[in-house]
């Protein structure tokens, strides 16, 4: 098994050997056993059943809730030599049942379909024949979170698949999830009965990322600094929490040069598709988008993700940000957030129609998110340290560890901040709450009398940005909270009365006043793109070498990272073999690619020597 499973990953997929738990995974599986595997994003996931569904007998059946994506998936499969398929409702009825066809005459390694499918008794029937004739090789049951109904994804017809392990006990099942905390983890157990499987958790660290949290203040030109300084000509994710945002953004960066698309749930599903399959099929597209956009998106040279709203939770935080390097390749993830979206996010999730149950939960999960961006810690720790795994030291890639922060002894300042709440009634908002500490005249301070409080006026020492600041920590932290009944009026906490009797202390993080507006020039412009790719961007062969895997992808109608991913390029451009046997020990070129490819990036290769 051991040599069988080698051979397949060498020949195949063109790798010299497995990552982390990938080859513990695949024969476990390989040998019948079930499997629970939580990997991140970007590790190599789709190889933990694709390999196992090769060396068993009969097809392997993936249950993927992404219609959108199948295609490319397939496509990508059929570029290796493996016989694969899809059968969604985007297939016509001849097509339909061209592809069933071929399954029940076991002629597909891989059939790829939607959760609803194995809902319907006639394909359940059918898999009966199945395993009959041909044999069913397994059943990979890919985003195996959407079985929870706390997460973000949760999809009720994933709760129907625990019919596979009563209509199958013999087949092999592989859950697979990129992220899941400790509860959803149970649940997936509990709701797939995967009681008896072998878990595989993988660090979730995703060292090749760069994290940044830095404060709002006029949130698109910042977003404008960082694309034209780190991200020039990159694809990348524009996440925003409104669909009226996603269009003014993508509208705004268009004209501004970038090549960016909208993308969210209220677009028509025509226009959702186009948009999708550019970013999939072109270089450099920037797409701006609600948290519609993304799971499962399999485009690995995505080099940015950026957050111009905070998320929901840690776990979307990560998921979304994860969508960046999967390739292994350097990639940033960059978040701008002000005390404003801890506000409307609280009265969002508040408002909602969940259960209150549920609603504290959620409520929680922000909290945590809040206290990683405020925290003056490693970035890469703090993500771990909240799917209970330990960093080994710190990180160097986020901004907390390259650009230390400074902290201060806040404790009076808070207790000032924190009386003034309490004095002007536990209802207003920060701005009103700044006035007074600054000892604003303004119309509401006079329609409330508040000039007469004893907290008028004595914050002086401070400016409206460092107050805004101490108010958005002090809510981070647990000290204060917003009040839905009031629209976001600011009221205390049981944690505050220590700090108010003066029996703890305070530390803030000492934000840094913002840089003034210096458009980069050229030369500096990409200079990260250029340290990541080693120089690689400014070459003319890495051009050469990139334009032909682009001509080759259009000829063929797929996404040029299925010709062949950056990383392989990368590696072609820096060991430059001069034959089809030095092509062949690249990573990421198999047999098959190696046969249709070799010789026409030899071509290109020769022609730089």
């Amino acid at each position: 098994m051991h040599t069988a499973s080698l051979k397949l990953l060498h020949d195949v997929f063109g790798y010299g050997s497995f990552r982390g738990e990938q080859q513990a995974i695949v024969e476990h599986v390989a040998a019948g056993g079930d499997a629970l595997v939580l990997m991140p994003t970007g590790g190599g996931k789709s190889l933990c059943y694709q390999i196992p569904a090769l060396l068993r007998s009969g097809v392997g059946i993936v249950i993927s809730p992404l219609i959108a994506l199948m295609q490319d998936q397939v496509d990508a499969l059929c570029q290796l030599g493996v016989r694969a398929a899809f059968l969604n409702s985007s297939l016509d009825a001849e097509a339909a049942r061209g592809v069933f066809g071929n399954l029940m005459r076991g002629e597909l390694d891989l059939l790829y379909v939607a959760p609803e499918r194995l809902s319907s008794a006639g394909f359940l029937n059918a898999l009966e024949d199945l395993q009959d004739g041909p044999g069913l090789a397994l059943f990979a049951i890919d985003e195996a979170h959407c079985v929870s109904q706390w997460g973000h994804d949760f999809r009720p017809e994933y709760r129907e698949l625990t019919v596979l392990h009563q209509r199958f006990p013999d087949v092999p099942r592989i859950a697979l999830t990129a992220t899941a905390d400790a509860p959803t983890r149970g649940e997936i157990v509990e709701r797939l009965k995967l009681e008896d499987a072998r878990q595989f958790v993988s660090s979730f660290d995703r060292p090749n990322i760069r994290y940044r949290v830095t404060q709002k203040n006029n949130a698109r030109q910042q977003l404008q600094a960082f694309l034209d300084a780190e991200h020039p000509n990159d694809a990348g994710i524009v996440y925003c929490l409104s669909r009226k945002k996603v269009e003014e953004t993508a509208a705004w960066l268009k004209e501004r040069g970038w090549d960016a698309l909208p993308y969210h749930a209220g677009l028509d599903a025509a226009t959702r598709n186009t948009n999708q399959r550019r970013f999939l099929r072109e270089e450099g597209v920037v797409m701006v988008a609600t948290v519609a956009f993304g799971m499962g998106i399999d485009k690995p040279n995505v080099r940015f993700v950026a957050h111009l709203d905070l998320p929901k939770s840690m776990e979307g935080y990560y998921q979304e940000t994860g969508r960046a390097g999967r390739d292994g390749l350097p990639a940033n993830a960059w978040m701008a957030y002000g005390l404003g979206d801890v506000v409307s996010m609280r009265q969002m999730l508040s408002s909602g129609d969940a259960p209150e149950e549920r609603k504290r939960v959620e409520l929680r999960k922000l909290d945590a998110l809040l206290g990683f961006c405020e925290s003056t810690t490693c970035r890469h720790q703090g993500i771990l340290r909240y799917f209970g795994e330990e960093h080994p030291g710190v990180c160097g890639q986020c901004d907390n560890c390259l650009e230390p922060v400074d902290t201060w002894d806040a404790t009076r300042e808070a207790q000032m901040a924190l009386s003034c709440v309490y004095r002007t009634g536990q209802r207003f908002g920060v701005v009103h709450l700044i006035d007074v500490l600054l000892g604003k005249s303004s119309a509401k301070v006079e329609q409330f009398n508040h000039q007469q409080l004893s907290t008028f006026g004595i914050g002086q020492s401070l400016s409206q940005s460092q107050w805004s600041s101490v108010y958005r920590q002090l809510v981070a932290s647990g000290l204060l909270e917003a009040d839905m009944a009031t629209y976001g009026g600011l009221r205390l906490t049981d944690e505050s009365r220590p700090v108010l009797r003066g029996e703890r202390q305070v530390w803030l993080r000492r934000d840094a006043e913002p840089a003034k507006k210096v458009r980069a020039s050229k030369a500096e412009r990409g200079a990260r793109v250029r340290e990541a790719f080693a120089g690689a961007s400014d070459d003319p062969l890495w051009l050469a070498l990139k334009a032909k895997r682009t001509e080759l992808a259009r000829e063929q109608g797929v996404p040029p990272y299925v010709i062949f991913h950056d990383s392989t390029l990368l590696e072609m451009l820096n060991r430059r073999p001069g034959s089809l046997s030095e092509m062949g020990q690249i990573s990421g070129i198999g047999q098959a690619k190696l046969v249709k490819y070799g010789d026409e990036f030899l071509q290109v290769l020769e022609m730089d020597t």
